[in-house]
């Protein structure tokens, strides 16, 4: 699903983000990767989201060489490859829940029938159809952040990369997202998951890997953590 190759990063004649990294993801694998603050995990999210390109090296999703897409074929790429979930949930609040979740959809032609009824499939299997007609200013963060991945869903992505998923939520909000991304995985979706939060990565993730200095210091399967 994720190959990349010798990746490279710098900003400004700095010090490398990513320093000569690669990394292979396998279809239906949830990754988690964590890390200190500055050490290259978001360079490698906006990387693979196609938002940066590096400096030197090859990032490939579902056979897509990202790191080669015009301004144009990245903004394709990502309506159709991938989902994405950030720790503030990027709803837009003039809008409901159900307007939320089908704008993927409709920003990439399917018709407003079948994007609702796409969308009311997902409200019913994050468990939050009820809200379907809410604002999200009215939902508690854990509910948001479900609306957030429900949005992520609709065009059917190969790949979920979720940023600090539970970093805007309560304890209890962030069990439940927690909860939410483990049956995802065990669903076959593909995650590529962000985080500072120890038992986030070790809940949902079948792979944990570690970022220090741009590069990986430490590559984990689940079973041997």
């Amino acid at each position: 699903m994720i190959e990349i190759r010798a990746v490279s990063k710098r900003y400004d004649g700095g010090p490398p983000a990513l320093a000569d990294l690669s990394l292979t993801v396998r279809a239906g694998e949830a990754l988690a990767v964590v890390g200190p603050s500055g050490s290259g995990k978001s360079t490698l999210l906006n990387l693979i989201a196609g938002l940066d390109r590096p400096s030197a090296g090859s990032v490939t999703v579902d056979g897509v060489r990202v790191d080669t897409l015009s301004e144009a074929a990245s903004a394709r790429y990502r309506r159709t490859r991938i989902g994405m979930v950030f720790q503030f949930f990027n709803l837009l609040d003039d809008l409901t829940v159900v307007d939320n979740v089908v704008l993927p959809a409709r920003l990439a032609g399917l018709p407003r029938a079948k994007a609702r009824a796409r969308a009311a499939e997902l409200l019913g299997y994050l468990g939050i159809h009820r809200l379907a007609d809410a604002y999200p200013g009215r939902l508690s963060g854990g509910e948001r952040q479900r609306v957030a991945v429900a949005r992520a869903l609709m065009n059917r992505p190969a790949l979920l990369l979720a940023d600090e998923p539970t970093g805007a939520l309560d304890s209890a909000s962030g069990a439940q997202v927690s909860e939410l991304l483990a049956g995802l995985h065990a669903d076959g979706q593909t995650i590529l998951l962000v985080t500072h939060d120890a038992v986030l990565a070790e809940s949902c993730a079948s792979r944990t890997i570690e970022i220090v200095d741009g590069a990986i210091t430490r590559d984990v399967p689940a079973a041997a953590r």
